[in-house]
């Protein structure tokens, strides 16, 4: 960013709102808290009251408004890690990778510490005051106070500290990502019905061509055309057939309006494993803005990027896709942590238009059962969410909000107790240590799983031909399935070669990926995968190409456990590849899972 020229402010996005959005209005019980905040005001509305500036002997008729002294819980409290509980790998590509991405994995000494929320707090300040008195009471659709504060905070000056618009974006809390999305997408677009509106009306969503299913799901009932773009090794094309551009500049008009929405994974895509470069970003933003279409950039993996993925492939992965590490952000400056300097920026960071709308949650980096996030958009946009927010989810849990808040924050009085070793909160710099620990623990199970798929994605035939003269031993190697190692997020993308399989010409595509697949389930192997038709946008792509696709996740089991099933994933594919005869996948297809389960329950 050009710190001496000014900054435009956003663009005017209202001609994108769906007509409710537009006809909001803001919440008359909401805009009534205002006069709360009145010095010793005789509180008979039954309003929030949870500043002690507000009558203690305030009575709560009109609104209903709970007494917080009836409220059960007199504490929260839980033991907590300490942020440096597990050791971080290195933020620049390391060649050959060292020795920290394969062995210490949790730091020596103490890892836990205590939380406590406490019933109330004697802070005045409403940014800074965590206790059960307030997260527990009716609060602002923003989300609670302190963590708002904070994470508003946070996004400004070490996520996104170099959003291009002036002012720069503002935030509100969501109850995770799929909540974010959803929101999003009732606020731009209108519910458009098959057989009753006109197909010219209709409106379109891009979309990877594999993409996170939740999405379409979200989108498709309310009437929104799915509109997929080719992806490569980098993620969404803009290129050639297929790709972003080619599709938006000979849009086919005979299908309804050009598309203004995208829906996207960035960082570790869903399932392809995908990082986009901010080189592609901006050739991307730049489509966008010309054609106006809203990015939505759903996010929960930015955390979670590998520098040294592309150090163990054995095969470049063409064209280059994004490297994290290097100092990839758009302008030079710095979030104030080479942690987060070293990853790949969000399309917030080209934003000229405030035309992206980010979400994040902290489902990846605390727990899914969490269900806590923010959307991260243009100021307009997020007070018309505000307003989406007031009539439906409110705002997220306070229980989960206070303890996020009391760990990172840290307590405002003697009677809470914060994360870290001195009670007093992870503080941002234990927050982004956290962050950098998780990244780690993640990168390593990376590398272990593709390391064993590199060297197990051939199958080895030895044998020996014999000439008139002479007898010589042949090594044939059958290319079983190929993948790219993943430079973010939590899966490894595996395209299967099936052409290459014995049975290939003898039955159908889909039949020899499925008996595939049921096969690892087999006592033997007892590996459960993701079959590639799960993510396929569309109906014509899971005809036409899923079945040579498996999705595989290195997040989720034990970490003693990585190695050996990605041993017997391979030993799988191995045996599967040995398979001559038609019969003996009929019979593992006759033997599925169903059968089984069946038997098991018998015993």
């Amino acid at each position: 960013m050009d710190t001496t020229r000014p900054q435009s402010e956003p663009l005017d996005l209202s001609h994108h709102y769906s007509h409710v959005t537009k006809n909001r209005g803001s919440s008359a019980v909401k805009d009534f808290y205002k006069y709360f905040r009145i010095p010793n005001i005789g509180n008979l509305a039954g309003g929030p009251h949870s500043c002690p500036e507000f009558a203690s002997q305030a009575l709560m008729f009109f609104l209903g408004l709970p007494n917080n002294n009836y409220f059960p819980f007199d504490t929260l409290e839980g033991a907590a890690a300490l942020p440096d509980r597990f050791k971080p790998t290195p933020n620049k590509p390391v060649d050959p990778p060292v020795e920290c991405l394969s062995r210490p994995r949790v730091t020596s000494g103490p890892t836990t510490s205590r939380v406590v929320v406490p019933k109330t707090s004697e802070d005045n300040d409403l940014l800074r005051r965590i206790d059960l008195r307030s997260a527990l009471q009716y609060g602002t659709s923003q989300g609670y106070p302190p963590l708002y504060s904070y994470l508003r905070q946070f996004a400004r000056e070490n996520m996104h500290p170099n959003v291009p618009y002036a002012g720069g974006p503002e935030i509100i809390l969501t109850c995770g990502s799929t909540d974010g999305f959803a929101k999003t997408i009732e606020a731009l677009s209108d519910i458009w019905v098959e057989g009753q509106d006109r197909v010219e009306d209709q409106r379109g969503i891009v979309v990877e061509e594999f993409c996170y299913m939740n999405a379409i799901q979200t989108a498709k009932p309310r009437g929104l055309r799915i509109d997929p773009i080719k992806v490569d090794d980098e993620g969404m094309k803009v290129a050639g057939e297929g790709g972003l551009e080619d599709v938006l500049k000979n849009w086919d008009k005979s299908k309804g309006k050009r598309p203004h929405l995208m829906y996207t994974v960035t960082i570790g895509q869903n399932p392809t494993g995908a990082t986009l470069s901010v080189g592609r970003r901006k050739e991307i933003y730049a489509l966008c803005s010309r054609y106006d279409i809203i990015i939505v950039e759903d996010d929960p993996y930015w955390y979670l990027q590998y520098p040294s993925a592309n150090n163990g492939a054995s095969d470049l992965p063409s064209p280059a896709r994004a490297t994290p590490g290097s100092r990839n952000v758009n302008v030079p400056k710095s979030s104030g942590y080479p942690f987060l300097d070293s990853l790949v920026p969000s399309y917030l960071s080209v934003d000229t238009d405030g035309r992206v709308v980010r979400l994040d949650t902290f489902s990846k980096t605390v727990a899914p059962g969490c269900r806590l996030g923010w959307i991260t958009t243009q100021p307009a946009l997020c007070e018309r969410l505000m307003r989406i927010t007031e009539c439906s989810t409110q705002q997220p849990s306070g229980f989960v909000q206070s303890m996020i808040a009391e760990m990172i924050m840290g307590p405002q009085n003697r009677n809470g107790r914060g994360g870290g070793k001195d009670d007093l909160g992870w503080k941002t710099d234990g927050w982004v240590r956290w962050l950098e620990g998780l990244r780690g623990n993640y990168e390593r199970r990376m590398q272990s799983m593709c390391s064993i798929f590199e060297e197990g994605k051939q199958l080895v035939k030895a044998g020996r031909r014999q000439s008139i003269s002479q007898e010589w031993s042949v090594v044939d190697t059958v290319p079983m399935f190929d993948f790219v190692w993943p430079s973010g997020g939590m899966f490894i993308w595996i395209r299967l070669n099936l052409e290459t399989h014995p049975l290939w010409k003898k039955t159908t595509h889909e039949k020899l990926s499925r008996g595939l697949w049921i096969h690892l389930t087999t006592p033997k192997y007892l590996v459960l995968v993701a079959p590639g038709s799960l993510f396929a946008a569309t109906e014509k792509i899971r005809e036409q190409k899923s079945f040579s696709y498996m999705r595989i996740c290195f997040a989720a089991v034990d970490e003693g456990d990585v190695a050996p099933m990605s041993h017997r994933f391979v030993a799988g594919l191995k045996s599967f590849w040995g398979k001559k005869k038609l019969d003996d996948i009929d019979e593992d297809m006759a033997n599925d899972i169903e059968h089984r389960l069946s038997a098991f329950h018998m015993c």
